[in-house]
């Protein structure tokens, strides 16, 4: 269950950062809201995962995660570049966040 609430808290940062960059500066009231619920979600999932998983490899899964979402986010919507040296960077990222779930 750990590991589901971890993802799921990841897809979380996802949200709360592409709002957050929406918000137009903290101007943007509906995009504030959104920022401040995914936060507070994303960091209760990471804080209930915690009390299974250890830290390191928790909050590695967590960030990465939320940083392949927010960057493939940015290419499918806002127009941000998807060349093959990004696109690689991030298949590692994920390829480091499976290993960290295959050897914990």
């Amino acid at each position: 269950m750990a590991w589901i609430v971890l993802v799921l808290s990841g897809l979380m940062e996802t949200v709360w950062a592409t709002a957050l960059a929406q918000s137009d500066g903290f101007r943007n009231m509906r995009m504030i809201l959104v920022f401040l619920v995914a936060m507070v979600a994303s960091m209760a999932g990471l804080g209930y995962a915690l009390r299974e998983l250890p830290v390191g490899t928790a909050y590695a899964v967590w960030t990465g995660i939320g940083a392949v979402g927010t960057a493939l986010f940015g290419i499918a919507f806002l127009g941000e570049p998807a060349s093959v040296g990004r696109i690689v960077c991030l298949a590692l990222i994920v390829s480091g966040i499976v290993g960290l779930k295959l050897f914990s």
